[in-house]
């Protein structure tokens, strides 16, 4: 995952498209922390809402404050002014290793068989992290995959996540 070009993020202040696959879309941003700093919040269900760029995610969210691999949450959603909420189960979850340059990634699987993926991956010796958001509809049901795509949810997915990742640049600013 990364530019077309390179495979990795470019080095700017705003988040980058990144090749994701035929049925992801993502981006990636580096920001001036480490990666344990990152996984602290994205691990956290019930602080999703304090990073989502759709506007959809409420802050009530029922699980786990640090998802596990196997790990079962929901959140509570709001879209078109109507309420809702997500059952969601962890696929992959490894927290970063402080010192070894070994980074994180927590991943989730939705009732459709998409997936949400972030990955903290440490650069210049732990001080800042490469991070990057993926939505992958590639294991989705085809039915629901191709009436989403009609619907235009992966360019939509594509700006929100690009909204995420610069509410967490904010988060993660130095203050």
């Amino acid at each position: 995952m990364g530019t077309p070009e390179t495979g990795t993020p470019e080095k700017s202040s705003a988040p980058q498209p990144i090749r994701a696959g035929e049925h992801a879309v993502g981006y990636a941003v580096t920001l001036p922390v480490p990666a344990e700093k990152v996984w602290a919040l994205v691990s956290n269900p019930h602080r999703h809402h304090e990073l989502d760029g759709s506007g959809t995610v409420r802050d009530r969210a029922v699980g786990p404050h640090v998802l596990s691999e196997g790990a079962r949450f929901s959140v509570h959603m709001r879209k078109f002014g109507l309420p809702y909420r997500l059952p969601l189960k962890v696929t992959r979850a490894r927290a970063p290793e402080a010192g070894t340059g070994t980074g994180g990634v927590v991943e989730w699987r939705q009732p459709t068989g998409h997936r949400w993926r972030w990955e903290m991956q440490p650069i210049n010796d732990g001080e800042a992290t490469v991070v990057t958001e993926t939505y992958d509809a590639t294991g989705q049901n085809p039915l629901a995959r191709a009436v989403l795509s009609a619907v235009k949810v992966p360019a939509e997915n594509a700006r929100n996540i690009r909204a995420s990742l610069e509410r967490l640049q904010q988060l993660m600013a130095p203050q």
